[in-house]
């Protein structure tokens, strides 16, 4: 649904209707205002207003981890890049539409030490900013929603009601970022006058939740305006530094949320497996409440059933996906004579297409396990409305656990099983948390680094709640290093010959660990007849960790390999780019050369090995 048909002359002087203008819309290049979901193509700058010369399309960017504020970009399409010249300000960026409440997804790169921002309706700035490697961040910093500003106020005290991030979450200059945005608009009256907040109702970096449930009580310095709207243009900082965007996925949600009124019930008591007929059973009590609740007064502790009968107002038509939950027994919902059934642990799901109206709807809830806490909820969501509760939101949860979690506020070393995002579960895995916020989890049985990660260190419930899986998750930004590890070494016949799969023939043994004073660990495993020492340190200004490796008594072509991802390629300094400018990797002079090679389609970066190797991972 196209809503800003004035941003297109085009079309008008065509006589085209605003209900044909999406079939128009590419032929004749013109971009409208955003249906409620859309990925901006980024062939052109057709969805920004009037950008600057600084503004390109490109098909590829590359930083330099030396090179502050620089971005080198290649011919193509996919890729927004802001480039200002050499010591002048570029412009803000400007798009053509306007957003309410929105989820924005995007992937940013940065250049070292560059600065830009991301200005929901012009007015409300979420900090982009190369904060590599800082272990407490500011509203200022990377994710950090920036300060409001007040001239008034003495030196010092003008700037408040910022921000920070939870956590730094944040990656290496050259490396891609993926952020996440969901954004409430502020609410107005008929008059005009602001009823409620803006609200960040969450902001996740990199797959860590950084902000959420702020609300925001005015627009932030910088802003296009002290007014707020219930809609404005998304704004690009382009004043500072050089930054990068691609993937950029915008969802509206402009549909009014449907209401539930006239709310009656019927409890009864008793175990009910099957619904009875109502007909002729005598309720317990009924009456009319405020809302569709488990919070009924006269309800039984332990064993019921409670019927409703109320009325939805959908105030848009579309295709609704509605949610019924409840706790320690089965449900139903029925509306507009389509019937979704619940059962033990398992939710009513369905989706129903409704007009502008109203619908008679049944909802039906059945507790028979005694012991389990009364709770109901009803939600819908569709793809312009964003989830919303039609229920009482004051009920319990189903087993509220408070969390086990593990900070490293002194070097920290855990053993459990450890999932691997999208990979294996690495059952003899060992965590090591530092103080400086950089951690990383080492494979006892392949004797290799399998994941790092940025910011807090362990959430051990799944290990130690209840009987438990004895797993635990970083709770920071973590970058997977091989989600199907294998051995760290290997002995080849050549440089082209396959890795092994298994340790068959190798004499593996690991042989634990020993820690230096400060606590921490340098691991000990025997392969091929030789002793190796493979020890892991965090590099200066937190911005990743070295790995040293030394072998006594090292047997004929034995390679380590660093390294396998989809794409290797090395850098003009020497520096490896691993991934989709996932992390680097910075081999030590020690006269071996690395060499890049594909295997069974994936690419390796592997390094022969005669007494020693060492290596940086860059992230």
């Amino acid at each position: 649904m196209l809503r800003r048909y004035e941003f297109c002359p085009k079309l008008k002087r065509l006589g085209v209707s605003p209900g044909k203008a999406l079939v128009f819309m590419l032929g004749i290049g013109c971009y409208q205002q955003l249906a409620a979901q859309n990925t901006i193509p980024l062939t052109d700058l057709s969805a920004f207003k009037q950008p600057a010369p600084s503004w390109r399309i490109a098909g590829d960017v590359n930083a330099d981890l030396q090179k502050e504020n620089t971005l080198v970009s290649t011919t193509g399409t996919g890729i927004l890049v802001n480039l200002p010249d050499k010591g002048k300000h570029g412009q803000d960026l400007f798009t053509t539409w306007q957003h309410g409440d929105m989820d924005l997804e995007l992937d940013y790169l940065m250049s070292a030490g560059s600065n830009s921002g991301i200005y929901l309706q012009g007015r409300y700035e979420i900090q982009l900013l190369d904060s590599w490697g800082n272990p407490n961040p500011r509203a200022s910093d990377n994710g950090g929603i920036y300060e409001r500003w007040d001239n008034n106020k003495p030196e010092g005290q003008q700037g408040y009601d910022g921000h920070a991030p939870r956590q730094n979450a944040s990656l290496a200059p050259g490396l891609w970022q993926h952020m996440k945005i969901s954004f409430q608009a502020p609410r107005f009256d008929a008059a005009g006058n602001k009823t409620a907040n803006a609200v960040i109702l969450k902001i996740e970096l990199n797959g860590v939740t950084i902000q959420e449930n702020i609300s925001l009580s005015g627009p932030t310095r910088g802003a296009i305006g002290n007014n707020e709207v219930a809609e404005g243009p998304l704004r690009i900082q382009g004043d500072h530094g050089t930054i990068a965007f691609r993937n950029i996925r915008i969802q509206q949600f402009n549909t009014p949320r449907p209401e539930l009124k006239d709310v009656n019930y019927a409890i009864y008591k008793g175990v009910f497996q099957q619904q009875p007929d109502f007909n002729t059973l005598k309720p317990l009590a009924s009456g009319q409440a405020a809302q569709l609740t488990s919070n009924l007064a006269g309800l039984p502790d332990n064993q019921f059933l409670v019927r409703y009968n109320s009325t939805l107002v959908a105030k848009a038509a579309g295709k609704y996906d509605f949610t019924l939950h409840t706790s320690g027994g089965g449900g139903q919902l029925k509306i507009k004579d389509q019937v979704f059934n619940a059962g033990r642990n398992k939710d009513a799901k369905g989706s129903v297409e409704l007009a502008a109206g109203s619908y008679p709807v049944e909802v039906l809830y059945s507790k028979q396990v005694d012991w389990a806490k009364a709770s109901l909820s009803l939600s819908v969501q569709s793809a312009t409305l964003r989830e919303s509760v039609l229920s009482d939101a004051n009920v319990p949860a189903d087993d509220p656990t408070d969390p086990i979690l593990v900070t490293a506020s002194e070097n920290t070393i855990l053993r459990s099983f450890m999932d691997l995002k999208g990979g294996q579960r690495v059952v003899h895995a060992v965590s090591v948390g530092s103080p400086a916020k950089l951690h990383y989890t080492y494979d006892m049985d392949h004797a290799v680094p399998v994941q790092v990660w940025r910011g807090e260190f362990l959430n051990t419930t799944p290990m130690w709640h209840d009987r438990g899986d004895g797993s635990s998750r970083p709770m920071g930004m973590v970058r997977i290093l091989d989600q199907q590890p294998a051995m760290a070494l290997a002995q080849l016949s050549s440089a082209d010959a396959q890795w092994p799969a298994d340790t068959t023939g190798a004499g593996y043994r690991p042989k634990g660990y020993s820690l230096d004073p400060q606590g921490l660990p340098s691991f000990r495993f025997e392969i091929y007849g030789s002793t190796v020492s493979d020890t892991l340190r965090i590099l200066p200004q937190n911005t990743g960790v070295h790995r040293s490796l030394q072998v006594a008594g090292t047997p004929e072509n034995l390679y380590a390999r660093l390294a396998v991802a989809d794409s290797i390629t090395q850098l003009p300094d020497g520096t490896y780019m691993i991934g989709d400018k996932a992390w680097y990797i910075r081999v030590d002079n020690s006269g071996a050369k690395p060499v890049i090679r594909n295997q069974q389609g994936k690419m390796e970066l592997i390094v022969p090995v005669k007494t020693a190797i060492g290596y940086a991972i860059i992230f």
